[in-house]
Formats: C-alpha cells, structure tokens, sequence
C-alpha cells in the first residue's frame, strides 16, 4: 500500500495561485484489464465546453514498465473506460458526437491508438450514463434514459414524471440494436454487475428517478441474459450501492452497502444475500455488525470472495471476506484515502486511487494486499508548491468520545510560531470524513488559506464516516448537537496549546459544513468572519423541498407537516437563531442546486438583512450542488480567501 510521503521541500518554488487550484488535473476511474495487465483510467480537467470539466482516457502497464498512453484528445468529456472482457478492447462514454449527451464509444487496443481509432457505438438521445460489457464479448448493458421528443424538453412538467428515467438496455455490438429490458416494468434502474461467470446480470432499481423517495423504494433482481427473464430479489436497505457478486462452494453470492438495517440514518453496512434458484425466500445479513470501521467501496473477483475498502479513521484500510466466517479481514492499510477499487479477474491483482497528506489521487496497481506501485503522474506542478505542514489531530470530546482530525499550519510555520488566525473546515454530509489526504479544492481549500497565513482545522465529529455505525448514527435527529460541541472542543484543544488565536477564529463549510458554519454564529460570536457554501437554514423546509426529502427529515428531526409546531426541526434550524447573529456570513450558492435548493441561501440572506448582519450573498449561475464552470471556482476562491482576510 500507498505509504505516506513526507513533506516536499522543492528546491525552488512557486506561488499557489487560484488558477492552479482550480486547472490541477485529477486522476479517475481506474479499471484494471481482465488479465491483469493493463489499467485504463480517466483524467479530468477544467476548461471544457462552457468552462465545464473535460476528460481523456489513458491506458497504462500495471506494473508500471511502461510510460501512460494518452488514448483520447481530451476535447470532449470522455470518461467511465470499462475493459471488454479479452482485455483488447475500452468502452468508454463521451459526448464528443452528441454535445451535452454522453454517447458510447470503444477504442481498440492495436498498438497504435488514437481517437481516430474510436468508433460510436449509441447514438442515443436520452443519453448514456452507465455501461457493463458482458462477457460473452457480444453485447454491452447499458443505463440509458427514456428518450424525450424535442417538443418535451420545455414542456410543462408534471410532477412525479419530470425526471426521465433510466432504463437497462442491451446493446448488440455486432447489428448495432438496442433493446430495452422490459421485465422491470417503470423502475429507475441505477447499477448493474454480471456475476463474473458469465450468468446473470445483478440490478439494483429505484421506484422513481427523484431521490425521495427513490432511495427508499430500491430493490434487487436478477436477469437471466439469454431470456431477459427478471427475478426480483425484493426490497432492500437505504443507499444501496456497489453491488457485487462473490462464490462459497459452489454458492453464487450478492452483496451490496446500504444503510445498516433499521436505520434512515447511519452507518453503511455489507449486505449479503444468496438469489434463491426458485422461489421468492431472500435472506439479507449484516456482515459488517458491530465493526467499528465503515465500508466504501466491494469489488467482485472471478469466483472468489468480496474485496471491500473500509474508511478507518483517517485511513482507508482493504479487506478481504472470509467466507466460513462470513467477517472480513484486513489485508492492508495505507494512510490518507483509497478510492476507485479495481480487481482483475482473478483477484490477484487490484488498481485504486491513493492519496497522502502531500500527495493527490493517483492511481497506483499491484498484487492484492501488497505494495502498489503510483502510475500516474496528472499534477507533477504541485511538487514546486510549498505546503503548509499537515497534522494529526486526537482528542477527547465533552462526554469523553475520542475524536480526530487534521490540522494545516501556515506555510513556513511551525506550531511553536503560533497563535494563528485559525479557519475550522467542517466536512459535508454529515456522513463524511477529512481523511489524512491531500485536498486542495473550492470546498477543501486548507491548503489555499496556510498560503496566506492561516491555520486550517480540519474536524471528525460524530455523525461522519470511519469510525462504525454508531459513531454515524448519532446524527440522527440531533444536527448541531453533540457533533457542534466536538468542533468547539477541538477548537478549545488548539487555542489552549497555543496554535490558534482565539481572537481570529473563522469557521466554512459546503453542504452540511455549510450548515453547521451558520449554525455556529448563531451559538457564539467566538468567530469573526463564516462562509456559508450550499448550506441549510431551515430542516423543515429541506424536508419539503430537498432531493433527499424524508433522509434530510431525519437528520432535522421532524417536516413541518405533522401539525402546527412546534417542530424538532425549528430547535435545529440556524433561521431560528438568526437574531442572535453578530458575525459577518459569505453565503454561495449554486442557483441550480436541487440537493439543497437555493431558497434556503436566500432564506438565510433575508433574515441577516432584517436584522443588520454583514453579510454578502453570491449566486452562481447553471451551478448545483458543486461549482463545476472554472470561473465560478476561481470566483469562489479568491472571494472566501478575500472574505477571511478582511475579518481575521
């Protein structure tokens, strides 16, 4: 595994500009060849059409014997390469043909590859946005949504048929024919895998494209390729994902994570489930109860048992299913964040994405539980930074929970230099973590501050990910609780050690960090300045309004619609502690974004007006939940770098 680098001293160096922040290319998508030989990857960089990320394929030895080959121009957004199963051949998406619509496309590997080698393979108007190739080598399964008239796409949309829905459907490479499954009736159709003996493809289904209540109404089938024949496996948990096959005796397996059982909030879990030859019975079992450690990502190899990753503190550790005692066992560990797991056929040999503390994600390729040699190389500018030095954090909570976090000096300091103006980043989520990884992003932007001086304090509190299912658990219904007092005592540990200035404390955050930065000011004027980034104000009108709906309900406690109040939700809703604000808030926000919809920003914004708060209020435009357009980045950036210089 990945081992931690120390930190860089480059002989000469450069200053860290927004630019470079925001034009970095990143490394995604790894997918190690059948036989083990090759890894194709995707790269994503910025300045695409309309100021949108673009992409490129690479191919690569696994080994590392030979330099990565650049397949595609990176003109178009080309990405998600998938091996045909003789390793000779990449699937891959883009929208190079159809602009704005992501189309299929195979490159053959002859040894002199080029995008003039690429062929299209759909041209489908709804869109390709995932594909399988089977293994008989002759057909590919695709995710594509329900195909529009052109007349539809400004037409008055009726509310539960607004979204189109993605169909499976499977393509016919040698007469080009698409052909839609129909055995799964309406339902929204989000992941696919083939049980890796050639058998029947596992399908993982929503009710209806929207989030909510989608995420709630997923189920398991099983399609019989050669009939197209569906048995529905029934319903299972909440987030399911990352479906995977595995063989015990002579028994097909298929797991996947959700949400542990019984639960709308918490942490995810391994779930496993034996398809029944005839019959309805379908047994579902926890195997990750009782781990204090949290699954990310399986991956199925050949007819061998599960690989899992598990997120373990601020590392990332790979496991390995026992299948007579049916609980996984640590195979590795590495510092930082593994993501993107891949495994060949066999088993033997796996591609993933690792990052250090000074290190991005990179893909790195080897022998299964052993060391992993890096592949590629997508920011080799970053080595002529200086970075600011990055720390482990340990510390105990009020009612004595052991916590962690990350702490990022200023450029050039130590801690015995401080006190710091200090900026606390809390993560989204809440189910998320700051693993021990280089993060230099809008939103995971500690880095871009030490630059200038500050300190950044990076967070685990309880409800996030790493540390088991209770551990996420008590987020439920108790947002800005228990998980506000964490952030504050590990504030407490760094201003009594000397690191931070308790003068010039700032605290930001996107998404749920967004939150909790505006719940923070309404709690305390300790800190002088809060950026507040796609954040939410009112739990009861997230509930109402939110892609996430009954989940977002959950975390707040109530919806608003079960009487006149008063609510749980209002008890944790920063608009109900708007009067109580004296601190100075940059609120940005997408204006597309359906996650968290853009009236909880305005919302927020007219309340600090009515009461005199300083404050300014962006919206960028075209944006969701993420900033994507390469101005906007810039923009956001230098103004929240801007906003804490004139505060702290």
């Amino acid at each position: 595994m990945p081992h931690p680098a120390p930190r860089p001293t480059p002989d000469s160096t450069d200053p860290l500009t927004a630019e470079l922040v925001v034009d970095v290319a990143a490394a995604v998508a790894p997918a190690i060849s059948p036989d083990g030989g090759l890894v194709a990857y995707g790269v994503v960089t910025n300045g695409g059409r309309g100021g949108r990320p673009h992409g490129s394929i690479w191919v690569t030895a696994v080994d590392g014997s030979t330099s990565p080959r650049r397949l595609t121009d990176g003109t178009a957004r080309d990405l998600a390469p998938k091996w045909a199963p003789d390793s000779a051949s990449l699937f891959f998406t883009s929208d190079r043909k159809e602009q704005g619509t992501a189309q299929l496309q195979r490159i053959r590997l002859d040894g002199s590859e080029d995008i003039a080698k690429a062929e299209a393979l759909t041209s489908w108007r709804g869109g390709i946005l995932d594909h399988c190739p089977l293994l008989d080598g002759r057909t590919v399964a695709l995710l594509a949504e329900d195909e529009r008239r052109e007349a539809e796409r400004d037409d008055a949309k009726v509310w539960g048929r607004h979204l189109p829905a993605t169909r499976l459907r499977l393509l016919d490479l040698e007469t080009g024919v698409l052909r839609t499954v129909d055995g799964l009736g309406d339902r929204h159709v989000i992941e696919l895998a083939q049980r890796p003996d050639g058998g029947p493809l596992a399908v993982l289904s929503w009710s209806t494209p929207e989030v909510d209540p989608g995420v709630l109404t997923a189920e398991l089938h099983v399609v019989d390729l050669s009939s197209t024949v569906v048995q529905g496996l029934g319903p299972v948990g909440v987030e399911a994902q990352s479906l995977a096959w595995w063989n015990h005796n002579g028994v097909w397996h298929l797991a996947h994570l959700a949400v542990t059982p019984g639960h709308l909030v918490g942490g995810l879990a391994v779930i496993d489930t034996v398809p029944p030859a005839t019959g309805p019975a379908v047994e579902h079992r926890n195997l990750t109860a009782g781990m204090p450690v949290c699954p990310t990502e399986l991956v199925q190899a050949a007819d061998g048992p599960l690989l899992a990753l598990f997120a373990d503190g601020l590392d990332t550790a790979l496991h390995r299913l026992d299948p007579e005692s049916l609980r996984f066992h640590q195979l590795s560990t590495a510092p930082g964040m593994l993501a993107g797991l891949s495994a060949s056929r066999s088993g033997e040999t796996v591609a993933l994405l690792a990052s250090t503390a000074y290190e991005p994600k990179s893909v790195h390729a080897g022998r299964t539980g052993g060391p992993l040699v890096r592949l590629s190389d997508t920011g080799p500018e970053l080595r002529r930074i200086r970075w600011g030095v990055q720390e482990r954090v340990g510390y105990q909570a009020c009612d004595g929970l052991r916590l962690d976090g990350l702490l990022i000096l200023p450029v050039g300091r130590t801690g015995d230099d401080g006190p710091f103006p200090l900026v606390t980043l809390v993560h989204g989520g809440p189910y998320f973590r700051h693993a021990d990884e280089f993060a230099l992003t809008v939103v995971d932007c500690g880095q871009w501050l030490a630059t200038a001086g500050y300190a950044a304090f990076l967070p685990n509190p309880r409800g996030g990910s790493g540390h088991g299912h209770e551990f996420a658990a008590m987020a439920a219904g108790a947002v800005g609780g228990d998980e506000w007092t964490d952030i504050l005592s590990g504030i407490d540990l760094l201003v009594a050690q000397g690191v931070a200035d308790p003068e010039r404390l700032g605290i930001s955050g996107w998404s749920h960090g967004g939150f909790m930065a505006a719940w923070a000011v309404g709690r305390t004027d300790r800190f002088k300045a809060a950026v507040m980034g796609a954040g939410i104000s009112d739990w009861g009108m997230q509930a109402g309004t939110g892609d996430w709906g009954i989940l977002d309900a959950a975390l707040g406690g109530s919806t608003g619609w079960e009487g006149p109040g008063p609510h749980v939700h209002d008890r944790h809703s920063p608009i109900s502690y708007a009067s109580r604000i004296n601190t100075p808030v940059l609120i940005l926000h997408g204006e597309e974004d359906t996650n968290v919809p853009l009236g909880q920003a305005i919302h927020f914004h007219r309340a600090l007006r009515h009461f005199g708060v300083e404050h300014e209020f962006v919206v960028y435009p075209r944006e969701g939940h993420g900033l994507e357009e390469r101005a906007h980045q810039l923009d956001a950036l230098r103004r929240i770098r801007a906003w804490f210089d004139r505060w702290l």
